[in-house]
């Protein structure tokens, strides 16, 4: 009788807005009155370190909302970014570094 092999399925990882729990993902449960993340809706970054639009490369979306309020560009936040504990987990993860996200967004359309 031949044997059946089960593979485990890897586990999706997690997005920063499901990390953060922070309900600025595109269904989650936002105060009234406050919006859906950047990160959240950033298509072109869809994909990149296997996350859901710009979930696993926020530090390289402009304007997200992290810490209660809206970050700047890639530049004016990047010291704030490798600074939090997502971002690093992201990094870890990936075994990349942040700037190899920028010619992975900049090759979508």
């Amino acid at each position: 009788m031949p044997r059946t092999v089960t593979r485990k399925r890897k586990p999706r990882p997690l997005n920063c807005w499901e990390y953060k729990q922070c309900g600025r993902g595109r269904n989650g449960h936002r105060a009234p009155g406050e919006k859906v993340c950047p990160a959240a809706t950033a298509t072109k970054a869809n994909g990149v370190n296997y996350g859901i639009n710009g979930g696993r490369v926020c530090w390289a979306i402009a304007g997200t909302l992290c810490g209660g309020r809206q970050q700047g560009n890639y530049a004016a936040k990047l010291e704030t970014c490798l600074r939090c504990d997502f971002c690093q987990l992201v990094l870890a993860e990936e075994r990349t570094e942040p700037c190899d996200s920028l010619p992975k967004l900049s090759r979508r359309r």
